[in-house]
């Protein structure tokens, strides 16, 4: 994981710093004088090489400081933790609501291939596949906050798990989650479908044992590691997701704080953001490991 850590870092230091513009041009506006932008451009370490810049960032990154902001001057780690939250929130129930949606109708579908349900449940989960986040983002706030006036249009209030709080959450969750959960639906049918025709299934079947016994304790088990490993790398999609969707929703998470260092080539909020969010997938990646050995015993790490 250090390695791994290591490169991310790298590259974010060389896109951040390879992207047009001067920071110190940006932050001064266009009718400073030449002598106070060189000024700037010293005093942040402008003026630097490459490697001298990522060594001076990676030490201050290990000691808890992403540097400080070129437009607000508040440093950029206490920027993060106050919109770390509502993106953790945002991406969680996102999560939920692709899962909780995702796995009963790919079972169901399984179990009753070919009948009505298979056929609905696949519908949807090609329409969701093809529905990009953000366009069903804004049609779910014209329909849902505008026209029938059911949920705020945007912003977020209330403290987490209030009925203020969900009606606020609930529209940007399902825009981000809508899409993932049409994949894991299809995967789900498809993996259960396969553990349906195994021999050890036919077997249990032939024991007399019921068949809901079978397809939730002995079927659905197994039919989950592939859904497990898919969701696994679905947690990048789901934060970059947020990204938009919190632009879309003005939803105050860091995708609206890398959106607006972005534009702004604020760039040790950018650098800081973006390892941040490589930090919150490979813990994400890493709990999806330790899943593998409850749902396949086999599986050992050790």
């Amino acid at each position: 994981m250090i390695p791994v850590m290591l490169g991310v870092t790298i590259v974010i230091s060389s896109i951040v710093y390879a992207a047009p513009g001067n920071p110190a041009r940006l932050a001064l506006g266009d009718g400073a004088s030449p002598e106070a932008v060189a000024q700037l451009e010293q005093e942040m370490g402008l003026d630097q090489p490459a490697h001298i810049r990522y060594f001076d960032w990676m030490a201050g990154v290990l000691q808890g400081d992403l540097g400080t902001s070129i437009q607000s001057g508040r440093a950029v780690t206490t920027l993060i933790i106050e919109r770390l939250g509502p993106t953790l929130e945002l991406a969680l129930v996102a999560m939920a609501l692709t899962v909780i949606i995702a796995i009963p109708l790919g079972v169901i579908s399984a179990v009753r291939q070919y009948s009505w349900v298979d056929n609905t449940s696949m519908f949807f989960a090609i329409f969701w596949l093809s529905m990009p986040s953000f366009w069903l983002g804004l049609i779910l706030i014209y329909l849902f906050a505008v026209r029938w006036q059911f949920f705020p249009v945007s912003g977020r209030e209330g403290v987490i798990f209030t009925f203020t709080w969900w009606s606020f959450i609930l529209l940007p969750a399902i825009a981000t989650g809508t899409r993932r959960a049409g994949l894991l639906t299809r995967l789900m049918r498809s993996s259960m479908l396969e553990i349906l025709n195994e021999d050890y299934i036919r077997t249990a079947r032939g024991k007399g044992i019921g068949s809901k016994a079978v397809i939730y304790t002995h079927g659905m088990k197994n039919a989950l590691i592939p859904v497990v490993t898919l969701i696994g790398l679905q947690v990048p999609l789901i934060f970059s997701g947020t990204v938009i969707i919190e632009v879309v929703f003005s939803w105050p998470g860091m995708g609206r704080l890398l959106v607006d260092a972005v534009l702004q080539r604020d760039y040790p909020v950018v650098q800081g953001t973006i390892l941040v969010y490589s930090v919150i997938v490979m813990v994400a990646n890493f709990g999806v490991d330790i899943a593998y050995t409850y749902l396949d015993p086999r599986i050992d790490y050790s």
